[in-house]
């Protein structure tokens, strides 16, 4: 827990400061991909997702070490061998647990955060879920387990796999010549996240590309055919917590209200986005038909209140590498605690960039709890007084000051819209 902690204070970072360098470039050639309340959607659902990794907070069905120590045919001995391995096999198993989101009714939910952004950049790459509790896929790393790939290589491992999708995520890089034959590039990423029935469920490869190619799901991108990014039942929210689970609850709702037994068994491992006849009648859902033909979420927001959710995100930024790099200090029994918090504060200020006006009642909640916790603590903000004395004093002006600054766009901005029926769009 605290390893992979520390691990995450020197990768977040350097994340955040390339989604920051790609708004950068886009706005200095004149070709913006990064929206500021989608980009800062996208941040946060990065942080509640490496918030739960941090607390382990996920079940394992079929272990990977049980695998090794009763499956195993043999043991690599090469070191350099043993990590290669590893990485090949880590590709494969996501490959195919990464195809199967995209196929089955059930698995998609964990996987449609990723996908929920209607942009392409860097930013979007971080969105990932809170919704997957339970790790079902282990099997597909079945090749490492029979070659006896110790279970200490595949954790070293997996981090670096992850982080090596990150990059191919942007607009701002074309096709890279004999390297689109071998490993994922932004080309081919791009047609994954597309809409465009000539992309849908494409290119599912993590790093190498050839099992795209070796199992019958590979598409290039198009000369003619610009992917268009998103998800056929828009997500329509900024907010990262009720994205995680609007398909589940989907699935919940469609099972209660269809009329055939079999129909509330089959729903789960249906295609995805399967609905029974009789519900998809009677409670039709927005889907998107034409992507062509469709507007990006983009609730009205005026410069200060996208100021204000940046400052927001700050905030939350300050608690999240406080986090990281104290768990000792906040201690064990404080974890689950601190990290509620921390998505309580990103539930309320997303609440915010969707002009909710109940973003007000969250503020309240989320600023009355910090200061009940500070004054059972005795002043204390889970032990950040051994470290900066003044530090829960600020930590307390912020919350009062953040209520504040909250009602007056409540108040200012979105109520008086919504009284008078305006509703503006702004890019």
């Amino acid at each position: 827990m605290e390893q992979y902690g520390k691990i995450l204070l020197i990768a977040m970072p350097i994340f955040l400061g390339l989604v920051l360098l790609e708004r950068w470039y886009g706005q200095l050639r004149g070709k913006q991909t990064v929206r500021t309340m989608d980009m800062l959607s996208s941040l946060s659902s990065g942080v509640t997702n490496v918030v739960k990794d941090v607390l382990g907070l996920s079940i394992t069905i079929l272990s990977y070490g049980w695998m090794v120590q009763h499956w195993a045919l043999t043991h690599v001995e090469s070191s350099f061998l043993v990590y290669t391995i590893a990485f090949i096999a880590l590709d494969f198993s996501g490959y195919w647990v990464h195809r199967l989101s995209h196929e089955i009714n059930f698995f998609w939910n964990k996987h449609a955060i990723h996908h929920s952004s209607e942009d392409f950049n860097l930013a979007c790459a971080l969105r990932q879920p809170i919704s997957s509790f339970v790790s079902l896929f282990t099997i597909f790393l079945l090749p490492a387990a029979l070659l006896g790939v110790p279970a200490p290589v595949i954790a070293v491992v997996a981090p670096l796999h992850l982080f090596a999708q990150f990059w191919y995520h942007t607009q701002h890089i074309g096709r890279m010549g004999f390297l689109e034959h071998i490993i994922v590039t932004p080309a081919h990423h791009r047609v994954h996240h597309a809409l465009n029935r000539e992309y849908m469920d494409k290119n599912h490869g993590q790093i190498f590309i050839l099992w795209d190619k070796l199992f019958g799901t590979f598409q290039d991108e198009l000369p003619g055919v610009p992917p268009i990014y998103g998800i056929t039942r828009p997500a329509n929210t900024w907010n990262p917590i009720k994205i995680n689970f609007q398909h589940i609850w989907l699935l919940i709702k469609d099972a209660w209200r269809a009329r055939s037994i079999w129909d509330k068994i089959r729903i789960w491992w249906m295609p995805t986005g399967w609905r029974p006849a009789d519900v998809e009648a009677r409670f039709p859902v927005q889907k998107i038909e034409n992507p062509h033909d469709f507007e990006r979420y983009e609730p009205a927001s005026t410069p200060a209140l996208r100021l204000w959710a940046s400052v927001q995100f700050g905030f939350v930024v300050i608690l999240l590498f406080y986090f990281f790099g104290n768990i000792a200090r906040i201690g064990v029994g404080n974890l689950v605690l601190y990290a509620g918090f921390i998505y309580l504060s990103i539930y309320s200020f997303t609440e915010l960039m969707d002009r909710n006006p109940l973003a007000l009642g969250w503020e309240i909640l989320k600023n009355g709890l910090g200061l009940f916790l500070i004054w059972q603590a005795g002043g204390d903000w889970f032990g950040m007084s051994a470290l900066f004395a003044w530090a829960p004093m600020a930590v307390g002006a912020y919350f009062i000051g953040s209520t504040l600054v909250t009602a007056y766009f409540v108040w200012t901005e979105i109520r008086r819209d919504q009284h008078a029926g305006v509703m503006r769009w702004s890019l």
